[in-house]
């Protein structure tokens, strides 16, 4: 008798989630390190300009991000990755790959 998997039972998040991530500047190359609930909005905002510290940064990509249950949380991470240099260091070891340009061969 064949018999199919159990579905995995969906997970309902009815908590907010806060993200802090960080944007690289294609223009110049430089790293924007920020936090917010919603990041699909907040990207958006910074690509249309409406963010003063990366209007002129303009256009930005989102190379890395981490969620988090509660605000205080993020916004700790966000200053450690802003102001304790061997965080940032060590992030930036991990993403390593996602500051080259593009490539085809993935």
């Amino acid at each position: 008798m064949n018999r199919r998997p159990a579905a995995c039972p969906r997970v309902v998040v009815k908590q907010p989630m806060y993200y802090i991530y960080v944007l690289k500047s294609i223009k110049d190359q430089k790293l924007y390190t920020g936090v917010s609930s919603n990041l699909r909005t907040r990207i958006k905002a910074h690509n249309e300009g409406r963010v003063r510290a990366t209007k002129n940064r303009r256009p930005l990509q989102l190379i890395y991000y981490e969620a988090y249950l509660h605000k205080k949380d993020a916004t700790q991470r966000e200053h450690n990755l802003k102001h304790k240099t061997e965080q940032r260091k060590f992030l930036k070891r991990q993403i390593q790959n996602s500051f080259l340009a593009p490539s085809s061969s993935g």
